[in-house]
């Protein structure tokens, strides 16, 4: 990857790390249980030391964190210095001191880091410039047959509300969307498309499997205005708008998340898929 590229990819998410922050309580909370499952499917047990990639502002690292103990050890990397803020930030909120943070490309990973027992990538890999590479750098540092599980959404059709206001988003700054084989929301999510990717990288026992997860907010604006802070991806789309054109779209989007909503607030669901594999022997 290009060092043009990841200025533009750090740019990108230092932008969104506050309002990633703001609403991760809120993320959190519907993808608990799935992240739950990604941490048992990588095998995260006490005791273990675990490397999170694009850690983002962190619940997941919290979790990983709690699973091993305080005899374990979680490394959360991240492109951007503001996520790893929040993430240090919010493991001193929990009194956890098993976080340690690094901030790199995924592909950049240093091969002097110990080894890993496991590793995790929640909404990570699919956002990947360079995925194989990246999945490359991971085996280096971790142990034979030490798992790594990624959690990723599916296709546009079965995720209405994150692949309709993109539709809308790239429509208006007249962009298409990202080709097959370029990173994007949905750029894992199709049949075999992350199986092959995981084996393709050399990883063994490569398994996969479909959970959803739940979206609950008070109302399509609150909804709205937590895509307009915190997801990076959607925010990039619209960058390039002038102030009214950038309003416009927003305005389209907001009116399109009110199918979600009815009486009793905003609820929706995701589709997403976790994705494993073993580095070999």
């Amino acid at each position: 990857m290009s060092d043009d590229i990841k200025t533009e990819l750090r740019r990108t998410w230092e932008s969104a790390a506050p309002g990633w922050a703001k609403w991760e309580g809120v993320i959190a909370a519907g993808l608990a249980d799935v992240t739950e499952t990604m941490l048992d499917t990588a095998r995260v047990g006490a005791g273990m030391r675990v490397l999170d990639l694009a850690c983002g502002a962190g619940s997941q690292t919290l979790q990983a964190a709690e699973r091993v103990g305080p005899k374990g050890r979680v490394v959360a990397t991240d492109i951007s210095a503001t996520m790893l803020t929040h993430v240090r930030e919010a493991a001193a909120r929990r009194a956890l001191t098993n976080i340690e943070t690094l901030e790199c490309a995924a592909e950049d990973l240093p091969e002097t880091l110990d080894a890993f027992d496991a590793a995790i990538s929640r909404f990570g890999l699919m956002l990947f410039p360079a995925p194989k590479q990246a999945l490359t750098a991971v085996q280096r540092v971790l142990k034979p047959k030490a798992r790594i599980a990624v959690l990723v959404f599916t296709t546009p059709s079965a995720n209405p509300f994150m692949s309709q206001p993109m539709q809308i988003l790239l429509r208006h700054a007249g962009k298409e969307p990202p080709t097959p084989g370029k990173p994007g929301i949905f750029a894992l999510g199709g049949p075999g498309v992350l199986e092959g990717l995981l084996a393709d990288s050399g990883l063994a026992d490569v398994k996969a499997s479909v959970v959803r997860a739940p979206l609950r907010l008070s109302s399509a604006a609150e909804a709205l205005e937590m895509m307009q802070q915190a997801f990076g991806a959607y925010r990039a789309v619209a960058a390039d708008l002038d102030s009214e054109a950038r309003e416009a779209a927003w305005s389209e989007v907001g009116e399109c998340l009110r199918q979600f909503e009815d009486h009793e607030g905003f609820h929706t669901e995701v589709e997403l898929m976790i994705g494993s594999g073993a580095r070999a022997a």
